[in-house]
């Protein structure tokens, strides 16, 4: 299951509708071996495509010494289906390198009309576990973002 915080689940969305019709794509980092999604970090599309996403290598070479200097990892790798379902394309199944991430899709298809126009709609918000080519989707839990006092 993956819980994830009210803040964060709109941060991706925003995202991906942000970048509409091209897919989106990013991370949410958190402490090593902990499971707690807690640093967002949108990420360009290199590819700038509304069909395919690829993380720029000098932005993820970046990404992951900034993690590694942190003692953090991806928890949330995610991007956005701009006219398909939230479900992992073979080619997405092929890209997944992280065997304890959480792979997030939000797909933008009933949010937008032909024209490009904002509709209102809604995003599908959608969770996998993908190891060894394997997908298996998982719970989504949004908790409240807990408000820090000074």
């Amino acid at each position: 299951m993956l819980s994830i915080t009210q803040e964060t689940y709109d941060a991706i969305v925003a995202h991906a509708k942000r970048d509409h019709p091209d897919e989106a794509c990013g991370v949410v980092a958190g402490p090593e071996g902990s499971d707690r999604p807690e640093r967002f970090v949108p990420m360009v599309n290199a590819a700038s495509s509304p069909t395919f996403y690829e993380f720029d290598s000098t932005e993820l070479l970046r990404l992951y010494r900034d993690m590694d200097a942190r003692d953090e990892e991806p928890v949330v790798v995610y991007h956005s289906h701009t006219a398909t379902e939230a479900y992992p394309s073979r080619t997405d199944i092929g890209l997944a390198s992280e065997p304890h991430a959480h792979y997030v899709l939000v797909s933008t298809r009933d949010c937008f009309d032909e024209r490009g126009g904002n509709t209102g709609g809604p995003v599908e918000f959608r969770s996998y576990r993908i190891i060894d080519g394997v997908v298996t989707e998982e719970e989504v839990t949004i908790t409240p973002t807990e408000k820090s006092t000074p």
